[in-house]
């Protein structure tokens, strides 16, 4: 299934954990690598990663929870799906990434498919404060538990 999404990840001195996610990898169960983004004075504060497909991006919350970061408070893990406002943010809480509430939005989710042989959805990160309507929320018993990235 198509579905675009964009990931930044943001981490002080990573240089070393990130250099090999900037190349192709087999083993991944996520697709593609990431292209550092530099700072004024030349040296990496973040990568940047584009997805096309659902598939592509299985997992990739999980492979970054288990790199070795020389600061994992400073990680930051910004994600916008094609139906999101905006990007979601993603920071480590005991040892695990998280999405931190950020004012103003709310992630709108969909009921979870019959089956297993649907990708999960990652529902919607809505802007609450631009005055449009708002879908239903579905109910926590009835949404996906299966991770989305």
């Amino acid at each position: 299934m198509s579905r675009d999404a964009e990931v930044i990840v943001l981490a002080r001195l990573a240089d070393e954990v990130m250099e090999p996610l900037t190349r192709d990898d087999g083993e991944r169960t996520w697709r593609g690598r990431f292209v550092p983004i530099a700072g004024h004075w030349g040296y990496e504060f973040g990568w940047a990663l584009e997805f096309e497909k659902m598939r592509a991006r299985k997992g990739l919350l999980k492979h970054l929870e288990s790199l070795p970061w020389p600061y994992p408070a400073t990680v930051q893990v910004l994600l916008r799906d094609q139906d999101d406002d905006c990007f979601g943010m993603w920071m480590f809480q005991d040892g695990k990434l998280v999405e931190v509430a950020i004012p103003r939005t709310e992630r709108f989710h969909q009921p979870a498919p019959p089956n297993d042989e649907f990708e999960p959805d990652p529902g919607m990160l809505l802007r609450t404060d631009l005055g449009g309507d708002l879908p239903e929320q579905t109910p926590e018993e009835r949404r996906e538990n299966r991770p989305a990235w």
